[in-house]
């Protein structure tokens, strides 16, 4: 099934859902040192494997990370070949000075945000809808 790519549609159906828990990024040279743990999210770079785990998984293996992060969901299935939305989200938390951190799954899309900053993304994201259904 194949995901909307009507910007102004994607725009104002967003619906930013904050998932529970703090999430961190860590690195690790191999997966096994995950011993069970399910990560959210990985990428393969150069200088080891990036993972996005539970913070209270990340401590129990005792990996090291410098950023706590709140995870939202953006409920709309956006299509991978749509154009402009991660420009229009971002454009509107760095105006609101929240730094983004973006995964594109198959269905949604998923914001890692400083856990400080998790209400005035999630309250950005939803007035940029409001604004879209308004046009």
């Amino acid at each position: 099934m194949a995901g909307e790519t009507s910007l102004a549609l994607l725009i104002r159906s967003m619906s930013p859902h904050l998932n529970e828990g703090d999430y961190v990024f860590c690195t690790l040279d191999e997966t096994r040192a995950l011993q069970g743990c399910e990560a959210v999210g990985s990428f393969r770079e150069r200088e080891g494997l990036t993972v996005i785990l539970a913070r209270e998984d990340a401590d129990r293996l005792g990996l090291a990370y410098d950023y706590v992060a709140a995870w939202i969901t953006l409920e709309v299935h956006s299509s991978l070949a749509a154009v402009g939305l991660t420009a229009a989200f971002a454009g509107a938390l760095a105006q609101a000075g929240v730094s983004c951190n973006v995964i594109a799954g198959y269905y949604h899309d998923h914001l890692f945000v400083a856990r400080s900053d998790a209400e005035r993304a999630l309250s950005t994201l939803r007035a940029l809808a409001a604004s879209a259904g308004e046009a």
